[in-house]
């Protein structure tokens, strides 16, 4: 019972790392022989339209399903199909047609989840509404881009206001108004810089319109593979029986359609090898108590400096340890339970919001204490540790690649919760950088990033081609594209309609072949 009860009845997915790797040395699961695994009972599967179940109905791809139910003819039940057409319509404009409605929510990318969000309110008939949208297009490859932006449009067409937080240059087109924020990230952001028309915005001075026409070039020389990752049959999900080399030794791009069998490929043929890293899309869980300093291992070496130069215990230098504020248990801010109401964080009255004793803030590292270097933006930090008294090779590493994925403005104790999903993921990807491999795969690193800080992105890449790594990018933004050495494309559509490799070669090859989707959003993006 207590198995059952601890493992059995819970969802592997959300068990902890080490739980979960308990569970798959020591339980099977397999699909149940009753049901098939469909999850359902008898009666339930043996109800039936057209021959057709409950169960295979889940089962088919949304846009079959979606002819399906427009051949049923049932007049009893006429509102209730005509609502059903709209929403599986919905999927299907939107992008999302080669995916089923039994697909666990947990396997959805960051992309397909985003817009899975989006169905309820496109298919809605209400008025004088103001619908946000966080990042729409993460995820989407230019040609996906292209039908979003026609939803938007027609959002706003019903007399509805549409506010859209948003990177991409194809999404900023269509805005009948801009609000640029501004000049910078962090501490040297946080003004309103520009209000206006993208004509207007294209002919301002800020970072956004400086950037909002950038063009990346297709390089003039391409690297040499220094050999090949042979991958046969490939049949994942919509695969068909893919066979491809995939280059070593350079910057390989795959690309294709959302739901053309991209993250299919990689992670199920090439993932699992040895000396492998992989930076999925799966988000970083985090507490209040969590930070950058502390998810990328950046405060142990800090700490240990401290306690060495000051002749005491590293654990002293933790907020989650000794060296806690009694007041507020090292949080920083009391929590004050309003019962019906949302709670009240006020900052500590004892530590005033600096997490650690009194006696602890008296040791010094560099002239600075352990709060005003936690109080460091990674920029700052890495300036501190480069050199001087507070010379600290451990701490500079980690730091330098914190700037390299454009995180310079985050302050190193930050605490997660306060981090957008693009600087979670990009704290990730700081992360995994540090690690061990031979191969490294990145899947959207460019998710949630600024125009120019792709530009970062791309040099920190290189620098890790050119150390002997090769690296493997899924992405769908023209520039990573362009900059590549080798492009694989997946497609020509979603679903059952990919699956197959339909371009192999370099980025100028792809531009001057054309036959693809890729090829031909490509070619227009590089002559601009």
């Amino acid at each position: 019972p207590k198995i059952q009860k601890s493992f059995l009845s819970k969802d592997r997915a959300a068990m902890q790392p080490h739980i979960r790797a308990f569970v798959d040395r020591a339980i099977t699961f397999t699909v149940c022989p009753d049901c098939d695994g469909t999850r359902l009972n008898e009666a339930a599967r043996s109800s039936k339209i057209k021959g057709i179940n409950i169960a295979d109905a889940c089962a088919m791809q949304i846009s079959d399903l979606a002819q399906w139910v427009r051949e049923l003819d049932e007049p009893s039940v006429a509102p209730l199909l005509e609502n059903l057409q709209q929403t599986l319509d919905s999927f299907v404009d939107i992008g999302l047609g080669y995916l089923s409605l039994e697909r666990p929510a947990g396997t959805l990318s960051g992309g397909e989840a985003q817009r899975t969000k989006l169905i309820r309110d496109l298919g809605s008939s209400l008025t004088d509404v103001t619908y946000v949208f966080d990042e729409p297009s993460i995820g989407l490859h230019p040609h996906d881009i292209a039908r979003m932006n026609n939803l938007l449009q027609q959002l706003r067409d019903k007399g509805n206001t549409v506010l859209v937080v948003e990177h991409k240059p194809e999404v900023i087109a269509i805005a009948d108004r801009i609000v640029d924020l501004g000049p910078r990230a962090g501490s040297e952001g946080g003004q309103i810089v520009f209000e206006g028309t993208v004509k207007e915005l294209r002919a301002s001075d800020t970072l956004t319109g400086r950037h909002l026409d950038d063009r990346a070039a297709v390089k003039d020389e391409v690297r040499t593979p220094t050999g090949h990752l042979e991958v046969r049959g490939a049949d994942t999900h919509n695969l068909r029986d893919v066979d491809v080399d995939v280059p070593l030794g350079v910057l390989t791009v795959i690309t294709g359609v959302a739901g053309s069998g991209k993250s299919s490929l990689i992670s199920s043929s090439v993932s699992p090898r040895e000396d492998v890293v992989t930076i999925d899309q799966t988000a970083i869980k985090g507490s209040r108590r969590s930070n950058p300093a502390t998810y990328t291992g950046l405060l142990e070496p800090i700490r240990k400096a401290f306690a060495k130069a000051n002749g005491v215990k590293p654990a002293l230098f933790s907020a989650n340890s000794e060296g806690a504020c009694p007041n507020c248990n090292g949080a920083g801010v009391v929590y004050t339970d309003l019962a019906m109401m949302a709670g009240v964080a006020t900052p500590c009255e004892v530590c005033e919001g600096k997490r650690f004793q009194a006696t602890v803030l008296d040791y010094k590292f560099g002239g600075r204490d352990i709060s005003e270097v936690l109080a460091m933006s990674a920029a700052e930090a890495e300036q501190f540790f480069s050199s001087g008294d507070a010379k600290l090779p451990a701490a500079h590493k980690i730091l330098v690649r914190l700037v390299d994925v454009g995180l310079g403005y985050v302050k190193i104790g930050q605490p997660l919760t306060a981090l957008s999903g693009g600087e979670r993921q990009r704290l990730k990807l700081a992360t995994h950088m540090g690690e061990k491999g031979d191969i490294y795969i990145l899947d959207e690193p460019t998710t949630g990033l600024h125009l120019a800080d792709v530009e970062h992105l791309l040099g920190m890449l290189d620098r890790l081609v050119d150390s002997g790594k090769s690296v493997i990018v899924i992405e769908h933004h023209q520039a990573v594209m362009a900059h590549a050495d080798w492009i694989i494309d997946l497609g020509p559509g979603a679903g059952h309609d990919g699956g197959q490799i339909v371009f192999e070669g370099t980025p100028a090859d792809l531009i001057a072949d054309r036959t693809t989707l890729t090829g031909q959003h490509l070619a227009e993006y590089v002559s601009g």
